[in-house]
């Protein structure tokens, strides 16, 4: 299931950053983010591993991840290593200036398990999943313009 969302922030690429990278300000506006810490001594660049903890669906997933693309002020890229209820995982934060500020673009890719159930599980849950992704945004929105 693909999920790709934009919108505009009225903030320069470097204020929004911050929310991308910082665990303290992921968790401000990952809302469904319990937890989120980096698990090893590197905490910046390709190759940075990281640990989340998200409720979604009345299921905790503790899943692990692997940042694939790092641009300081423009794109981070993270795959799932491990974790549970899902398949594959990845996902991409990518920001664009703009003359009033930046675009702020999210998509998340997620496999689910079992096959065609998967499929059919993963139809039934993308409007959920993207009313989530909508409140995250404009949740991020909202920190990165204070």
């Amino acid at each position: 299931m693909r999920i790709q969302r934009s919108i505009e922030i009225a903030s320069p690429p470097e204020k929004i950053w911050p929310f991308l990278v910082q665990p303290e300000k992921i968790l401000k506006w990952c809302i469904f983010l319990q937890k989120f810490e980096y698990t090893g001594e590197q905490h910046s660049g390709v190759g940075t591993p990281f640990y989340s903890e998200e409720k979604a669906g009345g299921r905790l997933m503790k899943l692990n991840f692997v940042v694939t693309e790092w641009v300081e002020n423009k794109s981070v890229v993270c795959r799932m290593t491990s974790g549970n209820f899902l398949k594959g995982y990845e996902q991409s934060s990518t920001i664009e200036a703009t003359p009033s500020g930046s675009r702020f673009t999210y998509i998340e890719e997620s496999k689910l398990p079992y096959g065609v159930i998967g499929k059919i599980l993963g139809l039934l849950a993308r409007s959920s999943a993207e009313a989530h992704v909508k409140e995250m945004l404009a949740k991020l929105k909202s920190l990165a313009e204070a």
